[in-house]
């Protein structure tokens, strides 16, 4: 492992500050609904968005601002999605207008992002009313601010950093992200600022966000719907002092591994933070013909909504996964097939070549209790390995989304 995980957030990279109050979007003021990331220099940046059709007017403006492959600030809501109005792409050039006029640089260097209900206007007032005070509040320990002031119905913040070297130079690399419901693959209803003080070009920063945001974010699924507001940016602001990374090699993969590492574990952090979640669910897939057929089939077992009530009540019902391998659409052999259930109190096997054998329900019980649960599956059919993230499927999510609005 080239990185190491240290104490920190989106401004342990040097050159970064943030800051998040509440300016009144939302109608609880004891929760931030606005917050801000700051370079002290211009970025290169790069981001991935949600594959759904539907896609909010933050999105827009950020593709376009980012077509140039720089930035310099974020800006990000919670509360209101902007999203399906028809001034929302009027609004969401007026915050990035309203940062950059605040923080002296251009409004076409500014990332823009909504989360919250979708359909409703967003007043800009408010927005307008707080920049100043979320400008003059930026600072290098303003970062838990900022991952508050865009959290929804997380109950908590998610928040990491590492720490690599590359070309003999200290890099860091940072991130806040925020999601719990509307999650499901290709993005989830998420919204992740990463920070890096490597240098690094746009083109390579957009290659490493693409495959970091494969193998981790992609990966998850909380209740098989894909938001309109999904975003994942990055910003570089060389700062560490590495001699800049124009092209593929040791560099860019030192690079690429720090950064999946943390997109990983915001990944799994937002994962555990389903909505009414009480268990992480981590589907493990070896032995597969491909990397992709490994990837499919552990997205296809961390989808199914009979596999996440099974793991919500304990009960190793072991044939609800091959059932979830047997319709993904992957080249598996399901009569090699073996799955194993695991946690921190231990590991029970339940299927060998594609049939029950014997085993203690006590034991599984046990297993299964325990709030981070690993379902192994091994394909036996070659060298594709892959991960995914999910978690279990509770009253409380019903709850939760009954009257969302509300």
């Amino acid at each position: 492992m080239s990185y190491k995980f240290i104490d920190g957030s989106v401004t342990e990279a040097k050159g970064f500050k943030a800051s998040g109050i509440h300016c009144g979007i939302r109608k609880n003021k004891s929760k931030r609904d606005i917050g801000m990331i700051f370079c002290e220099k211009r970025c290169t940046a790069g981001a991935v968005y949600t594959a759904n059709l539907v896609q909010s007017s933050p999105i827009t403006i950020t593709r376009q601002n980012l077509s140039d492959g720089y930035a310099q600030a974020v800006i990000a809501n919670s509360g209101n999605a902007n999203t399906c109005n028809a001034d929302g792409d009027i609004k969401a050039r007026k915050m990035c207008e309203l940062a950059a006029e605040e923080l002296g640089i251009s409004a076409d260097d500014v990332i823009v992002a909504s989360t919250g209900v979708i359909g409703q206007i967003l007043p800009i007032e408010p927005i307008e009313n707080a920049v100043p005070q979320l400008v003059a509040e930026l600072s290098e320990n303003g970062a838990s601010n900022a991952a508050e002031a865009i959290m929804t119905t997380d109950t908590v913040s998610k928040e990491v950093a590492v720490e690599t070297v590359i070309g003999g130079k200290t890099v860091r690399i940072g991130g806040i992200s925020k999601g719990s419901g509307m999650i499901h693959p290709n993005m989830a209803t998420m919204l992740c600022f990463v920070t890096t003080d490597a240098a690094i070009s746009s083109e390579m920063i957009s290659k490493a966000v693409k495959k970091a945001a494969d193998d981790t974010f992609n990966m998850i699924s909380i209740d098989g719907d894909t938001s309109t507001n999904d975003m994942l940016s990055v910003m570089a602001s060389g700062l560490a002092g590495n001699e800049e990374i124009i092209s593929e090699g040791e560099d860019y993969d030192t690079f690429t591994d720090a950064l999946t590492a943390v997109c990983r574990q915001l990944s799994k952090m937002m994962a555990k933070d389903g909505e009414g979640a009480t268990k992480l669910l981590v589907c493990k897939v070896s032995g597969a013909k491909t990397e992709e057929d490994a990837r499919g089939a552990a997205k296809s077992v961390i989808c199914s909504s009979l596999i996440k009530a099974a793991m919500f009540g304990s009960d190793a019902n072991w044939g609800r996964v091959l059932c979830a391998i047997g319709y993904s659409g992957c080249d598996v052999d399901v009569h090699k097939v073996d799955v194993s259930f695991a946690s921190d109190k231990g590991k029970v096997d339940v299927c060998k070549n594609g049939a029950g054998i014997e085993f203690s329900e006590d034991d599984a019980k046990e297993i299964l209790m325990r709030d981070e649960i690993d379902i192994i599956v091994e394909l036996n059919d070659g060298c594709g390995c892959a991960e995914a993230y999910g978690c279990d499927l509770t009253y409380d999510y019903v709850k939760i989304n009954g009257d969302y609005r509300t």
